[in-house]
């Protein structure tokens, strides 16, 4: 991938006044910088002569004849908000994915009271926040949460190798994430390539990631407010 990152200072002076570009040009010029790369969406911005290019779930500014590349935050000066921020909030509320291809054969699933409600999450037993969002869930009750195995950060293939190999994996996975019992299990055949593979396909580019039963995906750790309102919300829908 070739990309040249520029400061926001200098993109005043190569943006200004240019004039709209043609749309299938200038996408067949951005391709060319992001070969193997989906091009999910390019609308022209009301502000610098920026393109907004969605680009595998990321978002870059462009010139018209894609010279030039931005990566980072443009900022309303007036009302003091992150527009790029606002931008990536509304491209995640509109992600989806269809539940019934994960993997859920291969999850640690765990039910709750009634069991009515359903969450998904790809984590990491290294991953810090993923241990504060078990924090959170504790107190969640009326769910089925399937928990899919995502050792992406270093050392955590392992760790989480022995917690598929171990006799009891929720109770495992319930010990090393709130009390750091490092789980004993080993020799067996765990589908962490399987589950890797599935993370890639699903751009999941970080844990934890959840993803509720409308197939609403929220990357990152929330609070168990957050979590009960979109519980609620995906189950009403």
């Amino acid at each position: 991938m070739r990309l040249f990152l520029y400061s926001f200072g200098l993109l005043g002076l190569l943006f200004t006044g240019i004039a709209q570009a043609n749309e299938a040009d200038l996408k067949e010029a951005i391709q060319a910088h992001f070969p193997g790369s989906k091009i999910e969406s390019l609308t022209q911005t009301p502000y610098l002569g920026l393109y907004e290019a969605v680009i595998d779930g990321e978002i870059f500014y462009t010139d018209e004849k894609a010279e030039y590349f931005f990566m980072g935050h443009i900022v309303d000066a007036k009302k003091r908000a992150s527009l790029t921020s606002e931008r990536m909030q509304q491209i995640r509320d509109s992600r989806r994915i269809a539940i019934d291809t994960l993997p859920l054969e291969h999850a640690l699933k765990m039910v709750k009271g009634n069991g009515k409600r359903t969450l998904i999450v790809y984590s990491d037993p290294n991953c810090p926040y993923c241990k504060r969002l078990e924090k959170e869930l504790v107190n969640v009750t009326d769910i089925t949460i399937y928990t899919l195995l995502y050792p992406v950060l270093n050392g955590s293939m392992t760790t989480a190798e022995a917690i598929w190999c171990s006799e009891d994996r929720v109770k495992a996975w319930d010990d090393f994430m709130l009390k750091s019992v490092v789980p004993t299990g080993k020799n067996c055949d765990a589908p962490l390539q399987i589950l890797l593979e599935s993370g890639r396909q699903n751009r999941v580019t970080g844990t934890p990631t959840l993803i509720f039963a409308d197939g609403s995906v929220v990357p990152g750790f929330i609070p168990q407010s957050e979590i009960e309102k979109r519980l609620d919300q995906a189950t009403s829908k």
